[in-house]
């Protein structure tokens, strides 16, 4: 008898990732070869344990594989995609997106989908990295003059008084007609490929349990939610989690490959890098 593998699978604590590892955190969704055991850490660290080759599976963001796919290779299973909407630009003011050059704005991270976006629309201006949960804050203090935010706090700035400048989703949906990927999954090249392929079934399962068993999903993501309600909470995770994160198809690597190669061409990403599948 094959002996199960335990494999350590590390994502963010945000809602929509809860919702996606549902299945597998609650034993719903099983395999006969591996066994998961989750770690729970914010993106940009992630993000950076990653380069270190820390975890069999990450979260990380789509910006980060340029500097972790000597390690890492892509499932096609997990990823967070904007359609026609995605991380926006806050401030405490109405402001034209024209204005933001030059600008102090707080970003969550500089390995963040979001930061990269960011530059590709406007490559000048001074980046504040502060955690993701306390970029509105830092807005609200007059520390910084916008905000880059991620996560839930895109359907609750409005509430707490801020204005949206720029809706980067929006606007790579405008300018390119694509989706804008933001999340990818991300499993070790050093795994067989019979592993590698086992984690992209079981976690493409674990997804379509929760989207079909939805109201107990929401209902365990709301712990890692923060201040959203049921109706937001199913609002900001029909975001993120959908037929893109069941399996990224053709159209989400396009746009990623685009994302990385505009990237590259503009000085923020120091090599070119050709995205690799497992489905």
């Amino acid at each position: 008898m094959t002996p199960v593998q335990e494999i350590v699978c590390a994502h963010s604590p945000d809602s929509d990732d809860a919702y996606m590892f549902y299945g597998l955190a609650t034993g719903k969704v099983r395999s006969n070869l591996l066994q998961f055991r989750h770690v729970l850490e914010d993106i940009e660290t992630l993000n950076r344990k990653a380069a270190q080759g820390t975890y069999e599976l990450s979260a990380i963001s789509y910006h980060a594989y340029p500097y972790i796919a000597d390690k890492y290779i892509l499932m096609a299973a997990g990823s967070s995609v904007g359609d026609g909407y995605g991380p926006l630009l806050a401030s405490l003011r109405a402001m034209d997106p024209s204005e933001i050059k030059g600008k102090r704005i707080a970003i969550p991270g500089t390995l963040t989908s979001a930061y990269l976006t960011l530059r590709l629309f406007e490559p000048d201006f001074e980046a504040v990295v502060i955690p993701f949960d306390k970029i509105l804050d830092a807005v609200r203090e007059q520390r910084v003059d916008l905000g880059l935010v991620i996560h839930e706090g895109q359907l609750t700035y409005s509430k707490q008084g801020f204005h949206n400048v720029l809706d980067l989703g929006r606007w790579w949906k405008n300018k390119f007609d694509l989706p804008l990927p933001l999340g990818a999954n991300v499993m070790l090249r050093s795994l067989s490929i019979d592993l590698q392929r086992e984690c992209t079934r079981v976690l493409s399962e674990s997804i379509r349990y929760a989207l079909e068993h939805s109201e107990e999903a929401i209902q365990y993501a709301l712990q890692f939610a923060g201040d959203l309600d049921v109706s937001m909470a199913q609002q900001f995770v029909g975001m993120y989690v959908n037929h893109h994160t069941v399996d990224c198809g053709d159209k989400v690597p396009v746009a990623a490959q685009k994302m990385l190669d505009m990237g590259y061409e503009a000085g923020i990403i120091p090599h070119k890098v050709q995205l690799e599948f497992v489905r």
